[in-house]
């Protein structure tokens, strides 16, 4: 199939009439909307960035605008008979981003002024925020005779960049709830209101006064709202799905798999329907490729400085258990990190025990696994990308040929060549190290595993091995040996159906690299 017969993808476009318009490929959520509309009248959505919360917002604010003609043969074009048009106030708060208070002030204000020039301006003593808009909505009402429809994407984007500082916080805040205070006094005039945001960061304190407001991101009837399902790849994309296949000269089920692989594996809601990163897998359907997508376009700065905060190292970002009262802990009150990493979209739910009203979380798929490692790396060296990107495919092809030996000297080299971070007198240390790089190689890999006399350092799965180091800091590698053989760690893993492959790897005090080694 040529792909000059397919719809054009529609990349990096976030607005509803442009993808009708401009013919491109729309994957329906029509009848998402319907269930909202139904459910509620205050409605707050959290997704991970990237996620398709824009193009929804843009969608549901061409249904309220009536423009029946951009749904023609959509679901909601089949249900709804009356498309009456109501006036729309939408705010992208992701323009506010980096600001301070007073910058943040002004983009509000400018946000305003856009619908005061459509509606009016209201009298001269209505200067601060929330006076202005209280009167614009009541004012779109009066002058329309319809209830006004208020759209507010990404509430929280102002704030996630100062998350880890509690002074700028606290004033960013008191900002933003003053500018929404308005919509509870407001609810004569309002018709659908709609708030979307990456985190439940301060929705408690910003919109404490809509105590109607329903958070629908873990409802099962709306887990798909957001994302592409592996059902409506398979049911609205399957054309792409050849296409791709075409390319690479694979079969339709082995791209399949390479992209559930790469992109899928989000549950937003237990039970859910797998869910595709719709960001990574529109830009490897358009270049027919394989490549970190999401994370080539950006990692926020407030995670990585959330990790720091809470400590945690690489080898404890393995699988996790949640109560669901921890999802509903806003940002800035988390004692752990992990509902921060779910609701960023670094992990995801992967098992409910309704009993005990446990969440199982993980990292979703392959794709956000290399990505969260290589954001680490610097933690551990002063990484030169260039270098370390190179290094880590030459490791990758001494591994994947069995040359363990030429992987480790690879590594050896490379940790002569680069500077190192503070802190690395320590096993520890390089035993992070170990686990981020053999990440990097796409390889199981679980650090202090027990044994029935002891703990291995470090096992690692290469597929064709089972790998197990014990790691030592200024000793000698035959040393290291001997402690495997005394405490007979292979015995425990006789049974995994891989060879088992003893490593005694040492590294030197002065240089901080690899010193020496032994394999058997």
């Amino acid at each position: 199939m040529e792909s000059k017969t397919l719809k054009r993808l529609p990349v990096g476009i976030q607005t509803f009439s442009e993808v009708i318009d401009r013919d491109c490929l729309y994957v329906d959520k029509t009848e998402y909307i319907c269930r909202m509309i139904n459910f509620s009248k205050y409605i707050f959505l959290s997704r991970p960035r990237r996620f398709g919360k824009s193009l929804l917002v843009s969608t549901i604010q061409s249904y309220f605008e009536g423009r029946r003609e951009l749904f023609k043969g959509l679901y909601i074009d089949s249900v709804e008979k009356e498309w009456t048009a109501y006036p729309v106030l939408r705010f992208d708060m992701s323009t506010a981003k980096h600001s301070g208070p007073e910058e943040l002030k002004q983009e509000l204000g400018s946000k305003l002024s856009k619908y005061e020039l459509v509606y009016g301006k209201g009298l001269p003593d209505e200067t601060n925020l929330n006076l202005r808009l209280l009167g614009l909505i009541e004012r779109a009402h009066a002058q329309t005779g319809r209830k006004v429809v208020v759209l507010i994407d990404e509430y929280d984007a102002p704030l996630l960049d100062v998350a880890h500082r509690r002074d700028q916080l606290d004033e960013l805040r008191d900002i933003m709830r003053n500018f929404y205070s308005p919509l509870k006094y407001c609810d004569p005039h309002l018709q659908f209101v709609f708030i979307t945001g990456i985190t439940k960061f301060s929705q408690l304190s910003i919109f404490s006064e809509l105590n109607n407001l329903k958070n629908i991101s873990m409802l099962p009837a709306f887990a798909a709202v957001c994302g592409i399902s592996e059902d409506e790849i398979r049911t609205q994309m399957p054309a792409y799905i050849e296409d791709y296949a075409s390319a690479r000269n694979q079969t339709c089920d082995d791209v399949l798999d390479t992209l559930k692989q790469q992109y899928d594996g989000y549950h937003f809601a237990w039970p859910s329907p797998d869910i595709f990163n719709p960001f990574s897998l529109l830009n490897s359907l358009q270049d027919k490729a394989v490549r970190s997508y999401w994370f080539e376009s950006g990692t926020p700065t407030f995670l990585i400085e959330k990790l720091r905060e809470f400590n945690v190292v690489p080898s404890m970002l393995k699988p996790s258990m949640l109560m669901s009262s921890g999802f509903d802990v806003p940002t800035d009150r988390m004692s752990s990190v992990m509902p921060l990493l779910y609701q960023s979209g670094y992990y995801t739910i992967k098992d409910y025990d309704e009993l005990t009203d446990l969440y199982t979380l993980d990292i979703p798929n392959r794709e956000i696994r290399i990505g969260l490692m290589e954001s680490l790396l610097p933690e551990y060296v002063a990484v030169d990308s260039y270098k370390g990107v190179t290094t880590v495919a030459r490791m990758y092809s001494s591994l994947y040929h069995d040359d363990l030996d030429g992987m480790l000297r690879l590594l050896q080299t490379y940790l002569l060549t680069v500077p190192q971070c503070d802190n690395t007198n320590y096993e520890g240390h390089y035993q992070q190290l170990l686990y981020v790089i053999f990440s990097l190689l796409g390889r199981y890999v679980d650090v202090e595993v027990r044994t029935s006399s002891g703990r291995v350092d470090m096992v690692m799965n290469s597929g064709k091995a089972l790998y197990l180091f014990e790691l030592k800091l200024g000793k000698s590698a035959s040393e290291a040996m001997r402690q495997i053989s005394l405490k007979d760690y292979p015995s425990r893993f006789a049974l995994c159906g891989l060879p088992v492959v003893k490593v005694g790897l040492t590294f030197d005090i002065d240089r901080h690299t690899i010193d020496d080694w032994q394999i058997e």
